[in-house]
């Protein structure tokens, strides 16, 4: 397997690996939400590869205050196999190198699998409330975006 920085040529099977995991949403579009990364510190855009397939993403980013974790997915016929930690030993390390002092990821309540995982990595839960706002509108249609 192989980790190294996401290149626009991978955006179909992304998306689709987004989608098998569950990770996409009704509204947020996975297609604008990697047009954005790609403006956006690109190369902690990572995605895994094997056997000439992608099995695996992961988006970092770092504000100067936090790191943030995004959109880790790893094949579902894959998982397992530690895709996912090295994904985030990798994301880890280039927050590190940029001077991050503390990462923050969010995981949906209700999946018990994704908390138990970080748990397992050494993330804890911190007492906040997250809150978000949405300042400018993905508007989809209502239709399957990407096949």
């Amino acid at each position: 397997m192989q980790i190294r920085s996401f290149h626009p040529d991978d955006t179909a099977a992304v998306v689709h690996l987004w989608q098998a995991c569950q990770l996409t949403r009704p509204w947020n579009d996975p297609i604008k939400d990697i047009q954005r990364k790609l403006q956006v510190q690109p190369k902690m855009f990572l995605v895994a590869v094997a056997d000439g397939l992608i099995v695996g993403s992961v988006m970092a980013g770092y504000e100067g205050h936090r790191g943030w974790i995004n959109y880790l997915a790893v094949a579902p016929d894959r998982q397992r196999e530690g895709i996912g930690r090295s994904l985030m030993e990798h994301a880890e390390r280039l927050l590190f190198e940029a001077g991050c002092p503390k990462i923050n990821l969010q995981v949906r309540a209700a999946n018990g699998a994704a908390a138990a995982f970080y748990r397992a990595l050494g993330y804890k839960i911190d007492e906040v409330v997250g809150m978000g706002k949405r300042l400018i509108s993905d508007d989809l249609p209502r239709t399957k975006r990407c096949s």
